[in-house]
């Protein structure tokens, strides 16, 4: 037991780093989801801007 009261600040530092990990982790996630949302949204507004000018020509 007296071994395990030794290493607990350790084990606290381990536990602190991993989920500073995950969450670095799962912003990372959702920051790529965004801006590949966003680059979706880019190009479907784009490509209707293209068919408005397209129609105006016609």
């Amino acid at each position: 037991m007296n071994k395990v009261l030794e290493n607990f600040p350790l084990l606290m530092y381990i536990l602190a780093a991993k989920t500073l990990i995950l969450c670095l982790a799962f912003a990372g996630v959702k920051i790529y989801q965004r801006r590949k949302i966003e680059q979706k949204m880019k190009k479907e507004g784009e490509a209707k801007l293209k068919k408005e000018a397209e129609k105006k020509e016609h």
